[in-house]
């Protein structure tokens, strides 16, 4: 029952090239800059990434595509990413946009063993193309493939050892569904706690869903962009 593993390095230690991997968080909140630390530190290659975002130049999945180790990439914004922008054009990593519901509900309809789905969301535009419609009522839906990796990498706040997960505010974001979508989920997690500590009406997934949990060694958790209002004189 007890999930605990020592390091992050030792969390993703069996993770092999060519894996499909989702990664929680939503820009730079809530990722698992620990667990993607240790997965450069692998320098594994040919990964297939699942995540809304592909973080920033020089963090996040930033120093995945860095490193060389994306082959392609499923998300919904990408547009603080300038290397990203760069390998598209090139030719150099296959990138699929999806609508961020779309994506949300994708990967959940994963975890809960739902193959497809209908939604009227992209109908009409490059989103629907090759892509199954059905009309039903009077409305017509475009039928969307559920999403599902090998591994699951997710962060959050606090866990007990037996994989039971508290997320915090917005850190929670795409981390509980991408938990319950993968065949090997590893949680990263700020604070460490003894079974029975969580008040169970405060915990998103239960460990069930959990195979491996590691407490992040040191967080950065830089702000993606910051505006500041000037002084000044109403």
């Amino acid at each position: 029952m007890d999930k605990v593993v020592s390091s992050a390095d030792a969390a993703v230690a069996d993770i092999g090239s060519g894996a499909t991997v989702m990664l929680g968080g939503f820009g730079l909140c809530g990722i698992p800059e620990n667990l993607i630390a240790a997965l450069v530190r692998r320098g594994i290659t040919g990964l297939h990434t699942i995540s809304n975002n592909m973080g920033v130049d020089g963090f996040g999945m930033g120093l995945m595509l860095e490193a060389g180790m994306i082959a392609s990439h499923i998300g919904s914004y990408v547009g603080e990413n300038r290397r990203l922008e760069t390998m598209v054009l090139r030719g150099e990593l296959d990138l699929t946009l999806v609508p961020q519901g779309t994506l949300a509900e994708r990967i959940r309809a994963g975890g809960a063993g739902i193959p497809a789905f209908y939604t009227p969301t992209g109908l009409g535009t490059i989103v629907a193309e090759g892509k199954e419609t059905r009309t039903i009522g009077n409305r017509t839906y475009v039928l969307e493939q559920a999403l599902h990796a090998d591994v699951a990498l997710i962060k959050a706040w606090r866990g007990d050892r037996y994989g039971n997960l508290v997320y915090r505010k917005t850190a929670r974001n795409f981390n509980p569904v991408m938990a319950t979508a993968a065949d090997l989920t590893i949680a990263e997690v700020e604070e460490l706690v003894e079974p029975g500590m969580l008040d169970p009406d405060h915990i998103v997934t239960p460990g069930i869903y959990v195979d491996r949990i590691v407490v992040g060694a040191a967080y950065v958790k830089p702000i993606e962009s910051k505006f500041i209002q000037s002084g000044g004189a109403a």
